[in-house]
């Protein structure tokens, strides 16, 4: 009996030793992850572009589609490629996410650029797959390209996480890891499921019997224009936010602390100004300058990318497709 009860109570332990390593995997998972709020903020604007113009009962499973790909682009290429670098390569994980971030300032500047007229950005090449008239074909295309860009969003997403999870044990990281990507895929992909079918929805109950159920659908089926719009300028906000603000601690992390100083001290200065909510200021102001950087640099990049980077991807997409 007395044997049994030590057992019981070695059980009881290794229980509570995993609880425990659950709670610091799924916490770390949720720090990790709030590193990547640009381009998850992006992914979840970006996507439900790709089922415009179909018909309603074609629009989740073209969405299931893309957060499938999405996953299997998380845990099947970028995590194992992830690990690797942390493990062999760690020196090369800031110019990675400086280079990342570059990417997102890119793409920040370019949307930026396009409302304003000032040129044509690779999202025109990519709505040419419109004119495509085989809808089970154009469905194709949609859902690979829209993967394909996933890759690049994800690629971005795991490699802020990576950089954010603390030193531990390469079990810890790669179930931290593994957290992230679970838990990002399904609250964007779930979250681009919900606006898609938003109109749907409003519109059902617009065409109910009881007159507050009409008017909240009539007032959904109103209001979702404008948040699709709201939710592009808060997405390439964050874009250019993030962006701004990893190339500026990677810079520091590489030697160079010029910028990173500044940003903090003009931040501390006006926030010093302000008291009781200093600290909410200083970090609008730090986001602030971070973004107008990165779409400094992104107009920079835009050059750069129409005539080097979107003629490389017009060769090679196609073939891909």
């Amino acid at each position: 009996m007395s044997g049994l009860l030590a057992l019981l109570d070695d059980v009881a332990g290794i229980a509570k030793v995993a609880a425990a390593s659950v709670d610091d995997v799924i916490g770390q998972a949720a720090k990790a992850g709030s590193k990547a709020a640009g381009a998850v903020i992006d992914d979840a604007a970006v996507t439900p572009k790709y089922v415009q113009g179909f018909s309603a009962d074609r629009e989740l499973p073209i969405i299931w589609r893309i957060a499938r790909g999405s996953m299997i682009n998380k845990l099947v290429y970028l995590l194992p490629a992830g690990l690797a670098l942390s493990a062999f390569a760690p020196w090369a994980i800031p110019p990675l996410l400086m280079l990342g971030g570059s990417y997102l300032c890119f793409e920040g500047a370019e949307k930026v650029a396009h409302v304003l007229g000032w040129g044509h950005g690779h999202e025109d090449y990519e709505g040419k797959a419109d004119t495509v008239e085989d809808p089970a074909h154009l469905e194709e295309q949609k859902a690979k390209g829209a993967i394909k860009t996933d890759f690049i969003l994800s690629a971005e997403i795991m490699t802020i996480s990576l950089a954010a999870i603390p030193e531990s044990n390469f079990w810890m990281e790669a179930a931290t890891l593994a957290t992230v990507a679970i838990m990002i895929t399904v609250a964007v992909y779930g979250s681009v499921a919900i606006i898609v079918k938003a109109d749907d929805v409003g519109l059902a109950m617009a065409r109910a019997r009881l007159g507050l159920t009409r008017a909240i659908g009539r007032g959904i089926v109103a209001v979702m224009p404008g948040f699709m719009k709201l939710l592009m300028i808060v997405g390439t906000a964050a874009m250019l936010w993030v962006g701004g603000e990893i190339i500026v601690h990677g810079a520091a992390q590489l030697g160079w602390h010029g910028p990173e100083n500044v940003i903090y001290g003009i931040a501390k200065s006006i926030s010093a100004a302000v008291g009781d909510a200093s600290g909410v200021v200083k970090w609008f102001a730090k986001a602030a300058m971070n973004g107008i950087l990165g779409l400094a640099l992104g107009f920079v990049l835009i050059p750069i990318g129409e005539k080097v980077i979107t003629p490389i991807w017009r060769a090679f997409a196609p073939k891909a497709i």
